[in-house]
This record gives structure tokens, C-alpha cells and sequence, in this order.
């Protein structure tokens, strides 16, 4: 299956396929996610109107988590079966991964300020999560780093397979240190910790985030695509004029 898209010609038909539809469901998601989240959902008991902070936060961290692990995947399967697919697409996700997370980043401190009394506190989850964000800058500065794009591709992937470790080290932060940062709410084992007027717009905001995510992929994969298209034409057009001259 993995093999079968590694054409370029195979992957761009399926992505004009499911491009339309996941845009769409984006759209649907996310307004009705920013709909209940700052119409319908109600302040909290302690936090007041700041609490909706969270319905960006909060998704936003996930995503620059979920972004990072997609790109460790593509990855490993662009080293191990060079799937020529898979590099592109860890290429293309990146600077969305990095934007996710600068929007955890930013929105934390914004509500930390009110909750802390900081904008910043140099505690396990954070510092993890600012570690992540210079992780898929290394990431972006190492792929294109190198004349030749293959090299910047497998230098780029071993910095994303070996940045791997920071993941669980970012989920488990809360619970192997002592940190001002909360635990887990939503995600626990039995029933989530959060009220179904507060659950349902976070969710709904998380997956989608995680559409937009995929939405973003495709598009920046068919622009990759095309453009090393147009530069082998280019290439080839110069070596045919150069053997012809």
C-alpha cells in the first residue's frame, strides 16, 4: 500500500480527491468549534472569560505534538523503504508543526499570565515543548541545508527520528516532575475531567486542527511536487541544449 504511493502521480490523484472534502470539514469544524467555544460554552467558576484560551491552546499543543509524530513516521518510512512521498510530506509538515506550536507557545504564556501571575515559568512541560518548536526548526534549516535535496532529506530525518524522544518526555512532563503546569483532564483513563459544555468545542477545535493539518499537508505536498517537477523539466531542457550546442 505504502509502495503503491511512493509514485508521485498515484499520491497527487488521491490528494485531489480527499482535498476538497477535508478542506470542507475543516471549515465546518472549526466554526462550529469557535461557535461553542466563545457563544455557547460558559466561563469558568475560577478562571472567568480567560478559560478560553484553552480552546485554542490546548489543540494547538496536541497538534504541535500529532505534527511532530507524523513527521517521525514519514520519516523512518522515507529511510527504510525510501518512499520518495514520505520525505515530502515530513518536508510539508514541518513549518505547520512549528506553527502549531508557536501558537501552544504564545497562547500558554497569555494564559499563564492571569493563572501564574508569569508569562513564563522554566518548568519540565514547558521548557519540552520550547525544545519541540527548535526541534522542527532544525528540522527545516538541516532539509535545506544541502545542495543536493536527497542529502538535506536523510540528514533531515535523522534529526526527526532522533528528536523523537522529546514526545514522550512532553506527555509524561506533569506527571515525572513537579510542575506548575496541570495534568492530563481530557485524555485520562475513565471519564474526562472537563464538563461537556467545555469538552465538546475543545474537541471539536481538535479535530479541526487535525483536519486543517492534513488540509495544509496535501496543499504544501502538490506545491513540492510540482516545483522538483518543473525543476527536472528545467534540468533536462538544459542538458538536452547543452548536448545539442
Amino acid at each position: 500500500m505504502l509502495q503503491k504511493y511512493a509514485n508521485p502521480t498515484r499520491f497527487l490523484k488521491l490528494a485531489n480527491a480527499v482535498l476538497p472534502w477535508v478542506a470542507g470539514l475543516t471549515v465546518i469544524l472549526i466554526a462550529a468549534g469557535l461557535y461553542f467555544a466563545f457563544a455557547a460554552s460558559p466561563p469558568d467558576y475560577q478562571q472567568g472569560q480567560t478559560v478560553r484560551i484553552m480552546y485554542v491552546h490546548v489543540p494547538s499543543a496536541w497538534m504541535a505534538m500529532f505534527a511532530y509524530a507524523f513527521i517521525v513516521v514519514a520519516s523512518a518510512v522515507g529511510l527504510i523503504w525510501k518512499h520518495p512521498v514520505a520525505h515530502v510530506s515530513a518536508l510539508a509538515a514541518a513549518p505547520i508543526g512549528a506553527c502549531f506550536t508557536l501558537v501552544c507557545l504564545a497562547t500558554g504564556s497569555l494564559w499563564g499570565k492571569p493563572m501564574w501571575g508569569t508569562w513564563w515559568v522554566w518548568d519540565a512541560r514547558l521548557t519540552s515543548v520550547l525544545v519541540l518548536f527548535f526541534l522542527y526548526l532544525g528540522f527545516i534549516a538541516l532539509a535545506n541545508a544541502f545542495d543536493d535535496a536527497a542529502r538535506g532529506e536523510k540528514a533531515s530525518a535523522i534529526l526527526a527520528l532522533i528528536g523523537g524522544i522529546n514526545l514522550p518526555i512532553i506527555k509524561f512532563s506533569v506527571d515525572w516532575w513537579n510542575t506548575l503546569h496541570q495534568p492530563s483532564s481530557v485524555t485520562k483513563i475513565g471519564m474526562p475531567a472537563v464538563h461537556s459544555s467545555m469538552l465538546i468545542p475543545l474537541l471539536l477545535m481538535a479535530v479541526g486542527f487535525t483536519t486543517l493539518f492534513f488540509t495544509l499537508v496535501i496543499i504544501r505536498c502538490r506545491a513540492e511536487l510540482a516545483s522538483r517537477r518543473i525543476n527536472a523539466l528545467r534540468a533536462a531542457r538544459i542538458h538536452a541544449e547543452a548536448a545539442g550546442g
